[in-house]
């Protein structure tokens, strides 16, 4: 008998996390605009070139395949852009009519005081910062969300994809703290162990009928070097 590729057991779905492309940097001078209290800066023009090359690599595996048949996107702008030149390619070469489904619950964790500083809190040593990746808990920053929340509210997004997709492929355009939110409720891991996925990387999660997750990538690049 030879040995077998992996396939998703029957009733799974499997979830492309794409976290979305570089941001725009942080300014004082020039705080992020909010959106329902979250940060939400748009893509850098690095950001934009990274979107292009996901883009181009998800495209590829659908012709090849591994067809998409879903694409979500959060409230956040960043995620919508990063998702645009898949959707267009998806729509020109495979003939998919997708729409971007927007799922709140997958936004980024909420950074309370810090939602329009926090690169600039971590960049300066902050002994906040230095407390938080300590104890792994985002909510050492004033206001943030504690991360039972954090992880109820991902785990009802998550529920939902796998509800509306038995046996189906989608891709989620996501946030890094999500990506390593989830990644570590998949392997009962430390919370932070799978933070800090490159933007515009791609994991995979497979979401099983039966309520168990498996990952089967993670931080996947090789579209980017």
């Amino acid at each position: 008998m030879r040995q077998y590729r992996f396939a998703p057991p029957t009733g799974a779905t499997t979830i492309v996390l794409v976290r979305h492309g570089e941001s725009a940097p942080e300014h004082p001078d020039r705080p992020f605009p909010l959106r329902d209290g979250h940060g939400d800066p748009p893509l850098a023009p690095d950001g934009e070139e990274q979107a292009r090359r996901v883009g181009e690599r998800l495209a590829s595996e659908h012709r090849a395949g591994l067809t998409i048949d879903a694409v979500y996107v959060t409230t956040l702008q960043r995620t919508h852009q990063t998702a645009a030149p898949l959707i267009e390619l998806l729509a020109r070469d495979g003939g998919v009519d997708v729409e971007p489904n927007v799922l709140a619950d997958l936004r980024e964790v909420f950074l309370g005081e810090w939602e329009q500083q926090f690169r600039a809190k971590v960049a300066s040593g902050d002994p906040v910062a230095a407390a938080m990746f300590a104890e792994e808990r985002w909510d050492v920053i004033p206001g943030a969300e504690r991360g039972e929340d954090f992880a109820a509210r991902l785990r009802a997004g998550v529920e939902a994809i796998h509800a509306a997709h038995p046996d189906s492929r989608v891709v989620a355009v996501v946030h890094g703290g999500v990506i390593g939110q989830l990644l570590a409720m998949a392997t009962g891991s430390t919370p932070f162990a799978f933070v800090g996925a490159d933007n515009a990387s791609i994991s995979e999660l497979v979401v099983q009928a039966d309520g168990r997750w498996r990952i089967r990538r993670f931080n996947d690049i090789a579209h980017l070097v």
